[in-house]
């Protein structure tokens, strides 16, 4: 439980960079996102999920 709720730690940190950093070019980002079709958005999730998966596998 103390390793998922690491990387949920992790994984927040990060995702909220951006927004703190720049938050002008993460609306402009979020903008783009939703201007996408579906089948994008879903591409781009599972190359996310993809990547994540491996890192964990094999790191």
């Amino acid at each position: 439980m103390r390793l998922l709720l690491s990387a949920l730690g992790l994984m927040l940190l990060f995702e909220g960079l951006m927004p703190l950093l720049s938050p002008q070019q993460w609306r402009a980002f979020v903008a783009q996102v939703s201007a996408m079709r579906d089948g994008q958005i879903r591409f781009m999730g599972l190359v996310a999920v993809m990547l994540g998966a491996a890192l964990l596998l094999f790191f």
